[in-house]
């Protein structure tokens, strides 16, 4: 049995280095980027700090922060209709060792994130959160974490090892449709695949392998990675990391440049020995309490493309993306996910940063199961929505995102058992709910 933990440990290591592979890649790659320029030219609103900032940049040592902020509110349908205003920080320091005129082939990052205010997300019914920036860096919390503190060191030009403690929200990437809500879609299924969730904590200790097949991160990378599946951007890790709950990841990502055109093809499993119960920490807002059944270990396989149709100039046109997933269904209440839809970048004349995006997800939805008198009830159906929006750039570091989705949600009646687990409680319907907002993101 250790034989076999020590195999899956050895390939899900290079899984998870994979995503982290391509971002160090095009790091040791690209030369250092400028910050010089006019206020309504340059990158960044505060420049380059009096000459400062391109110093430090040509030497490897990079600060990039920025400021989300989003306006939100149900307009119909729902749980609850009303307003809602949130933010998010995030600041996030790399350093390049070999640049800084230490040793070849080391990163290292650093990334505190801090979110205020509470979001609409629990007014919709829906499991999928239509405002992804407030899940970072704690779901449900207002906090300032250090969700990475990470380091890879690069060993050959095709092999690499990475530790720390990880943002996983790298992971999965795709050219039309991921973030963390700050830079496309709003809406969570938009931007990662969900089935993975249960298993990947968005902050967490890890360590894997990076393999780059062809020697150009972005042609190929394949990551192996072994996570902690209790990872919280607010703690350590350390107190749960060596206890046994740990999450196994392989994933390969591969340009493929069908058409002439630049596209993708990721594909990905996880597994975690953790127990779980069948309706996990992120849909307790369901109900407010009742009795659930315990499920050993967890599983989930995603996959995701995007193409290019219309390429007129490199990363700038037309093209389409979609995502498959798929769990056990047991402790994850996402059995199958589907997602497909249009995006765009530069399309415009005169207008080469604004994005515009346009997306629908499925979910077939598995029921936590009760135990008692309950066993036998459901109260989810399946989820299905579509959002779409666009990017006004104002400048290259401020752009206006105005947007709107429309989700059938997964939950049909707002419900409550009571004190003695013995009753549900019908309190309403929650019907299919529109869902306007507009984003604001500055670059500092």
């Amino acid at each position: 049995m250790r034989m076999k933990q020590f195999v899956i440990i050895t390939m899900l290591l290079a899984l998870f280095g994979l995503s982290f592979a391509a971002q160090v890649g095009a790091g040791e790659a690209s030369a250092a980027k400028s910050y010089s320029g006019d206020f309504w030219s340059r990158s960044t609103l505060t420049g380059d700090w009096a000459g400062t900032r391109n110093e430090w940049a040509a030497k490897g040592v990079t600060f990039d922060i920025n400021l989300t902020q989003v306006g939100q509110s149900v307009i119909s349908g729902g749980k609850n209709i009303g307003w809602e205003y949130t933010g998010r920080g995030n600041l996030t320091l790399n350093i390049d060792t070999q640049k800084l005129g230490l040793w070849p082939g080391g990163f290292f990052t650093v990334e505190v994130e801090g979110n205020y205010n509470k979001p609409i997300n629990l007014d919709t019914g829906a499991i999928m959160p239509v405002n992804a920036n407030q899940l970072f860096p704690t779901p449900g919390k207002q906090e300032l974490n250090i969700p990475a503190v990470s380091f890879a060191q690069f060993l050959s030009h095709y092999f690499g090892v990475l530790l720390g403690k990880l943002d996983t929200t790298s992971g999965d990437e795709n050219e039309f449709a991921h973030g963390k809500g700050d830079k496309q879609f709003f809406n969570l299924a938009l931007n990662i695949n969900p089935a993975l969730l249960l298993t990947v904590p968005s902050s967490t200790l890890g360590a894997g392998i990076i393999i780059l097949p062809t020697k150009d991160p972005n042609a190929a990378v394949i990551k192996l990675m072994v996570v902690d599946s209790n990872g919280k951007a607010n703690k350590s890790g350390f107190d749960t990391a060596f206890e046994g709950n740990n999450t196994y990841i392989i994933e390969a990502h591969i340009r493929t440049d069908f058409f002439g055109m630049t596209g993708h093809q990721l594909v990905g499993y996880t597994y975690s020995g953790k127990d779980f119960s069948s309706l996990d920490q992120s849909m307790r807002f369901i109900i407010e309490n009742g009795e659930i059944k315990q499920e050993d270990d967890s599983w989930s396989f995603f996959y995701n493309f995007d193409q290019y149709l219309y390429e007129p100039k490199k990363g700038q046109g037309v093209g389409i993306f979609g995502r498959f997933g798929a769990s056990d269904g047991d402790a994850n209440p996402i059995h199958y996910f589907y997602s497909l839809g249009i995006g765009g970048k530069g399309i415009i004349p005169g207008r080469p940063l604004d994005e515009f995006g346009i997306g629908s997800y499925y979910i077939d939805v598995s029921n936590p199961k009760f135990t008692g008198l309950l066993k036998d009830r459901k109260i989810l159906r399946d989820e299905y929505g579509i959002e779409a929006y666009y990017n006004f750039a104002i400048t290259p570091w401020m752009k206006l995102t105005p947007d709107i989705q429309v989700i059938r949600p997964a939950q049909e009646e707002m419900l409550k058992i009571d004190s003695e687990h013995l009753l549900v409680s019908k309190k309403k319907d929650v019907d299919t709910a529109t869902i306007i907002g507009l984003r604001l993101q500055v670059v500092f």
